[in-house]
């Protein structure tokens, strides 16, 4: 039980308030206790980074703690911009349902959601009176808002900060407060709000609670795993998409990637970390992390199949073919976004971006008229033949 918490509080943590000692003491002293992770559902799709903080609330389960995931279909309504250098654009609720929905269901590759429970912020917040908000503001400062530093940097280049923007972090430490929240468990960009949280509880019910900080996964290209960047590794990525996104990471992440984004135990991957220091092959330490990536995210079969696919396609330069019909696609931009499960706007920006190679000739025309019997490479994975 030690261990296991010790693992909890440890693994891809990098900040627990007020400690991470008090935390451990808590959880040794064999309470039960209130575990809270909330999402804004404002994107379709999970990265192995939003994974990070969904491992720590299966531990939770497992350890025997209540565990509550909480929708922010409320708080989606205004956007939270901590990790963003502009306003984000706020959604309608029939967006805010069909996120959730697409959300819930990749999520479900992680946590098991009859172990949780899973609420709606919108059933605390949108009763509150307006006399009620005043209440709640008058615990924060204005100026500890626009302390933080992406604030400065957008009021530094004459961007607009919306009044609306200050109620989030209230919002969101009313959430907590409402919960009646022991732990809270969220990204380092979310410490601002759940420090309000933690604010609320203590000086409307006198409680002490703790934050549990997560790391960020590194994306593909060395930057924060982001939707807007085109460096995310999807939950909804194919196994051979998957394992040959994991080969293209940087050697400096190998470590990193093992830490956070597998349960493989802390012990093999300090033994990793030392096989690299002295030496050892990269590339070999990558196949063994793609195996467990795609092997926890879908099976030990499919992990193996997309490890020879791999091998076949980059590596003996020999790739397997998968069948596309071409159906009622003519033009090649139709066939990449049947192909991928793109946009036609996104398809037509892939070949324009000389992505997508037609019998071994790089193609750049949108238009370019299919024929069956081609083959095709789009980007680095896909390899499709016409039929």
């Amino acid at each position: 039980m030690e261990e296991k918490i010790l693992d909890l509080v440890t693994r891809g943590v990098v900040n627990v308030i007020p400690s991470r000692e008090k935390l451990i003491e808590r959880l040794n002293s064999g309470d039960k206790l209130n575990i809270f992770f909330g999402i804004d559902p404002t994107a379709t799709r999970i990265h192995l980074g939003h994974a990070v903080p969904l491992r720590k609330l299966k531990a939770f389960v497992e350890l025997g703690h209540f565990v509550t995931f909480l929708i922010g279909d409320f708080t989606a309504l205004i956007g939270d911009t901590s990790d963003k250098d502009t306003e984000r654009p706020r959604l309608t609720p029939d967006e805010i349902a069909e996120n959730l929905k697409t959300y819930k269901e990749q999520a479900e590759k992680i946590l098991d959601f009859s172990s949780v429970k899973v609420v709606h912020n919108s059933e605390w917040l949108r009763p509150l009176r307006f006399e009620d908000i005043i209440k709640l503001c008058q615990h924060f400062s204005v100026g500890d808002f626009v302390g933080r530093e992406l604030i400065q940097k957008r009021l530094s280049d004459k961007k607009p900060v919306g009044l609306h923007e200050t109620l989030y972090p209230v919002m969101q430490g009313y959430d907590s407060f409402h919960l009646d929240t022991d732990v809270q468990v969220g990204a380092a960009d979310q410490t601002f709000n759940m420090q309000a949280g933690r604010t609320l509880l203590k000086d409307l019910a006198d409680k002490d609670s703790f934050v549990l900080v997560t790391d960020y996964l590194t994306g593909t290209d060395g930057r924060k795993m982001s939707k807007s960047w085109g460096n995310a590794i999807w939950l909804t990525d194919n196994p051979e998409e998957m394992f040959g996104k994991i080969m293209s990471i940087r050697d400096e992440l190998i470590i990193q990637y093992f830490t956070l984004a597998t349960e493989v135990p802390l012990g093999e991957v300090e033994a990793y970390k030392q096989e690299l220091d002295s030496g050892k092959n990269p590339m070999d330490l990558k196949l063994i992390l793609a195996e467990a990536i795609v092997g926890e995210h879908y099976s030990l079969e499919a992990a193996r199949k997309a490890k020879e696919h791999f091998k076949k396609s980059f590596q003996e330069h020999t790739p397997d073919f998968e069948s596309f019909s071409l159906a009622d696609c003519k033009s090649l931009a139709e066939v990449v976004a049947g192909a991928l499960e793109l946009s036609m706007s996104e398809a037509k920006r892939l070949i324009k971006q000389k992505s997508v190679d037609v019998n071994e000739q790089t193609v750049d025309d949108a238009n370019f008229e299919t024929q069956i019997g081609q083959r095709l490479k789009i980007g680095k994975r896909k390899f499709i033949e016409l039929v």
